[in-house]
């Protein structure tokens, strides 16, 4: 769609996001999860693709909740999910000609 300049800024933002969650030990959701909340942080995990496979291959220390700052990385992983979740919504808009 030769869209290249937008699809670098939603790649470094979300990776920026990502990152960022990681160097905070942010905590990653499952899948199983008897919280409504809960579930829908997955989804929104898992939206940030190769970025929630990476988080759960780094987890292996596990998450640092005992600072608020864990509980930070913890959002940024998802609002990365999210922003990417936007990107592909946007990418999908372009290709149907809803956007131009």
């Amino acid at each position: 769609m030769r869209r290249w300049g937008r699809g670098l800024a939603f790649f470094i933002a979300v990776g920026g996001l990502a990152v960022t969650g990681y160097v905070l030990r942010g905590q990653t959701y499952t899948v199983v999860s008897s919280d409504p909340l809960g579930r829908l942080g997955f989804v929104a995990d898992v939206c940030s693709g190769v970025f929630y496979a990476l988080a759960r291959f780094l987890e292996a220390a596990g998450p640092d909740l005992s600072r608020a700052a864990g509980d930070y990385g913890t959002r940024f992983l998802a609002s990365a999910g999210i922003v990417n979740l936007i990107g592909m919504l946007d990418a999908y808009g372009i290709a149907c000609r809803r956007r131009s």
